[in-house]
């Protein structure tokens, strides 16, 4: 016997925890999802809010889109941090990465100043191409 259950609608705010959030992909994905939220840009290549699911026989032609099949939440309810071992702003790293014409920049500015790293765990004994300063202190603490 099958049983149907429902999914709960989304409610309130979803955290999305970046680690290297000061690189060129992380602040080109910042920076579309605010575009997108200011109505400035299309959220293309997003399957979450473009993407359709297809729904019993495919000559049935029942075909919605995810976002209106499964209560997700809205991208204005998504709230950003995440950690890098630069220090920079979102905005200051997107600019330095040179992945974004700087006037779409300009646009969602604001927004991107306000996004600033917290201190991020790094060795460098690991990863010896890379240093920065905003780093945490090594040792054991609780």
């Amino acid at each position: 016997m099958r049983r149907e259950q429902d999914i709960q609608k989304a409610d309130g705010k979803l955290g999305v925890l970046i680690p290297g959030m000061g690189g060129a992909v992380s602040t080109t994905f910042l920076a579309g999802v605010e575009a997108v939220c200011r109505g400035i840009a299309l959220p293309v290549g997003s399957l979450t809010q473009m993407g359709t699911i297809r729904l019993g026989k495919r000559l049935e032609y029942r075909i919605p889109q995810i976002k209106e099949f499964v209560p997700l939440t809205l991208l204005d309810d998504l709230v950003f941090g995440g950690w890098d071992i630069m220090g920079d702003d979102c905005y200051q790293a997107a600019v330095q990465a040179e992945v974004l014409e700087r006037e779409h920049l300009e646009e969602v500015h604001s927004f991107l100043k306000g996004l600033k790293p917290w201190p991020a765990v790094f060795n460098q004994a690991f990863v010896k191409n890379l240093d920065g300063p905003n780093v945490k202190p090594q040792g054991l603490s609780c």
